[in-house]
């Protein structure tokens, strides 16, 4: 229990640093976008103030170019008529004013009342009557911040000089844009929120197969393999505790075929051992009984060595290197093997097929392999009985078999006479039951398994049973990692 507390506040930390990093990252997104469009707002709005000021210049240039003056019907000749009918005429909005100025002094005032009188202000008329080219500023007023821009005035033939001063305040255009970017604020942190709260509960979804994996895991140890992720969906997350749950699989097989294998050598091995304890702790001074007594116990030992020997073998067949590869004649083999089996006992030993096909294969294993077969075919046949080794081609398969005319195979046995450790005998005769380990047909399908192919068992009772090792021709065929034989009717099975 404490493991899957640990595991759990485990898979809350990582949520958490999930959710606070994608947090982090969309905050200063917003900020970022918010700070960019204060900047457009504000740049645009002081782009659209300096428009009008050049606005008013040129309407003021179109003024004096077409207007007449009302008390003469002549073109100005004044230029204190001139501004007081332009003013006269102007219509300022709500946020601008205007008002002209007479030899330095204010002459007259647009008619709506601005936010603030800066025909007033000394400094600023003293400031505007100094320029004498059209020009633009800043100032700071009562009313906030303030542009502006002079445009001066003079008519040929009249002394005085005049100007038209255009006053933007800008404050109530900076309010609006600081109401802009705070409803965009109020919205953007609304849908952080938001978008905080739906990461939560996707991440909590998205992470909780991978919580269950770590506490799956924590969970799991060499005596309890049978835990399992509960998986639903189809998504890269799922396909994760799929995988997960095969390598629990191969996990409890491994264990399981290794526990198994530890408690049928260890099994195998007590008995020996224990003969030759109680044998040596009887051994009198007699020398007859002396050297009945080592006779026996070299008998044992040799057992015992023929037994770690078939073990060491069926290990190191797991290992890439357990085969060395070459072309051979097939024939050549068998022909080869039938001459070294017919030492193994009195039986009427024939060759039933050939084929001229060479293979990619290991010659010493497949040699071993079938040795193995030909002795368990002598152990189950009576003198004189015939035993057939041949080879023949079946589309894109070799198959090797060593057949014999005995009781045949028992089918309760058939499926696991491949296993470690088993020693069946055949129907109807249980006093042939080998007085081996129970190793030989496990060593010749894991040299099958090696080299791609199986062992095929075709059992008919009273009829015999040939075993067959079925190789691919070629070296890119799919081995057959669990099952490594096959039983059929020899009846059916032969042509």
């Amino acid at each position: 229990m404490a493991a899957r507390t640990r595991s759990g506040a485990g898979g809350l930390s990582a949520r958490t640093r999930i959710i606070g990093w994608m947090m982090l990252l969309v905050t200063l997104a917003l900020v970022a976008e918010l700070v960019i469009a204060a900047r457009v707002l504000t740049e645009r709005t002081e782009a659209e103030v300096d428009q009008e000021l050049v606005h008013e210049g040129d309407k003021l240039r179109d003024y004096a170019a077409r207007a007449v003056d009302p008390a003469t019907g002549e073109p100005y000749q004044d230029v204190r008529a001139l501004l007081a009918g332009y003013l006269a005429e102007a219509v300022p909005n709500t946020d601008e004013t205007l008002f002209s100025l007479v030899d330095g002094q204010p002459a007259h005032r647009a008619r709506s009342e601005p936010p603030t009188r800066l025909d007033t202000d000394p400094t600023f008329v003293a400031r505007a009557a100094a320029i004498v080219r059209p020009t633009s500023g800043t100032l700071t007023s009562a009313a906030g911040p303030v542009r502006y821009a002079v445009f001066p005035v003079r008519i040929a033939g009249d002394p005085d000089s005049g100007a038209l001063v255009v006053a933007e305040f800008t404050a109530p255009a900076a309010e609006q844009v600081g109401s802009t970017v705070q409803v965009l604020a109020v919205v953007s942190v609304a849908a952080l929120a938001l978008s905080g709260m739906a990461s939560w509960l996707i991440a909590g979804r998205v992470l909780a197969p991978i919580r269950a994996l770590r506490l799956t895991a924590d969970t799991v140890h060499e005596s309890d393999l049978d835990q399992r992720i509960s998986v639903s969906g189809n998504d890269d997350v799922a396909a994760l505790a799929h995988t997960f749950n095969r390598m629990l699989a191969r996990l409890q097989d491994a264990f399981n075929g290794q526990r198994a294998f530890l408690d049928d050598a260890s099994h195998e091995l007590r008995t020996p051992i224990t003969v030759i304890r109680g044998h040596l702790e009887l051994i009198g001074d007699d020398p007859v009984e002396r050297a009945r007594t080592l006779t026996l116990v070299l008998d044992e030992l040799q057992r015992m060595n023929r037994l770690v020997d078939d073990l060491m073998l069926l290990a190191k067949a797991e290992r890439p290197d357990f085969l060395n590869l070459h072309q051979i004649d097939v024939t050549d083999l068998v022909m080869e093997v039938l001459t070294k089996v017919s030492a193994l006992g009195n039986r009427y030993w024939t060759l039933s097929e050939v084929t001229d096909r060479t293979v990619l294969a290991d010659g010493q294993r497949l040699t071993q392999a079938l040795m193995q077969l030909a002795a368990n075919a002598v152990r189950h046949t009576e003198p004189g009985q015939e035993i057939s080794i041949g080879v023949r081609t079946v589309a894109d398969r070799l198959r090797i078999s060593v057949a014999d005319t005995g009781t045949g195979i028992a089918p309760e046995d058939r499926a696991r006479i491949f296993e470690r450790f088993t020693r069946a005998g055949h129907r109807g005769d249980q006093s042939r039951r080998s007085d081996g380990a129970g190793l030989g047909l496990a060593i010749v399908a894991s040299i099958a398994r090696a080299h791609g192919g199986q062992v095929l068992l075709e059992s008919t009772p009273g009829k015999g049973a040939a075993f067959t090792l079925d190789l691919p021709l070629t070296r890119n065929a799919i081995p057959h990692p669990r099952s490594s034989y096959a039983a059929t009717d020899l009846a059916e099975a032969r042509p």
